[in-house]
């Protein structure tokens, strides 16, 4: 099995930042894709950035120049480091990852549980 493990959420202020991390254990042979996708209340889950094994990332319009994700291979772990967050960053924030299982070889989509970040004075 696979787990996905979420840290560092919580409340700051407007302006500030926070740092999430992500750690995928379990049989895994390799991780394509790790990232986190968000969710404000009332609305859909967004994909806010998502980076290869290769160390390429994307982010949504709306975090980029604020955030930013990186990755350890090694350790199978990303974090994301959220500088000059804003109210509209308030959300639930999921770490996914896209990997190819050991044993069956086979490539299947992970979630964590989710943590919240709340932005607000």
């Amino acid at each position: 099995q696979v787990q996905l493990v979420e840290s560092g959420g919580g409340l700051v202020q407007p302006g500030g930042s926070l740092r999430l991390s992500c750690a995928a254990s379990g049989s895994i042979r390799s991780i394509l894709y790790m990232g986190w996708y968000r969710q404000a209340p009332g609305k859909e889950r967004e994909l806010v950035t998502t980076i290869n094994s290769g160390g390429s990332t994307n982010y949504e319009d709306s975090v980029k120049g604020r955030f930013t994700l990186s990755r350890d291979n090694a350790k199978n772990t990303v974090n994301l480091q959220m500088n000059s967050l804003k109210p509209e960053d308030t959300a639930v924030y999921y770490c996914y990852a896209d990997l190819t299982r050991g044993g069956d070889y086979r490539r299947a989509t992970y979630w964590g549980k989710g943590t919240l970040v709340t932005v607000s004075s």
